[in-house]
């Protein structure tokens, strides 16, 4: 991918970048010309070449950087030791926390799949299950000691990302719910999912 060097070729690339985000979240990668992109920060469509090799290329690497920012976060989290039920409760918090403060590229990282070349799909959907897989570590440790109850831990991943995402289809902040009023119930609705009683504690909503 050839860019130009230098700090005003950097921020020109990450402008171009940011920009791609939102047209693709707001009308879709199949909408979006590279025209567009290059109209919304400014350059000459021919300019674009300079920082991407194409649209194709630019739709992976936000992606991929997407998938890098989120395991890089979540390794950053503090550990918890061998806990099956503190470690679930700290990747639930963190998958929402994280994901509701990046909905554009959330968007794009679940919506966009279907438009990736079969190469990049294959890299992106490998990155994803690296991330499945913490979370179905954590079931199988779980099960192992008695403490959930799930007859398979690979459909236990599905359904908890599955219900952990759809609140990025719903939820705005100032709301009835605040964060951490949806976090609390959307523990329960884990917690019984793998089999778990609800916390003592009522929501703070």
């Amino acid at each position: 991918m050839a860019r130009k060097i230098g700090s005003n070729g950097e921020k020109t690339a990450a402008e171009l970048r940011a920009a791609a985000q939102r047209l693709f979240a707001r009308h879709g990668y199949a909408a979006v010309s590279m025209r567009q992109i290059a109209s919304e920060v400014g350059v000459q469509v021919g300019a674009l070449y300079l920082y991407i090799a194409d649209k194709q290329a630019l739709l992976f690497e936000l992606m991929d950087a997407h998938m890098t920012a989120l395991s890089d976060a979540l390794e950053a989290e503090p550990s918890l030791g061998d806990d099956p039920s503190a470690r679930l409760e700290r990747f639930v918090r963190f998958h929402l926390r994280w994901h509701l403060e990046r909905t554009d590229a959330v968007f794009i990282s679940y919506m966009e799949l279907r438009n990736l070349e079969p190469q990049n799909f294959a890299k992106i959907e490998a990155r994803r299950r690296e991330y499945e897989d913490i979370l179905g570590g954590i079931l199988r440790d779980g099960v192992a000691q008695g403490v959930f109850h799930l007859a398979d831990t690979r459909l236990g991943v599905f359904g908890i990302i599955a219900l952990l995402n759809g609140v990025n289809t719903w939820f705005r902040a100032g709301r009835r719910l605040s964060l951490e009023g949806v976090t609390a119930i959307y523990l329960d609705m884990v917690r019984a999912a793998v089999g778990q009683k609800p916390a003592a504690q009522p929501s703070p909503d």
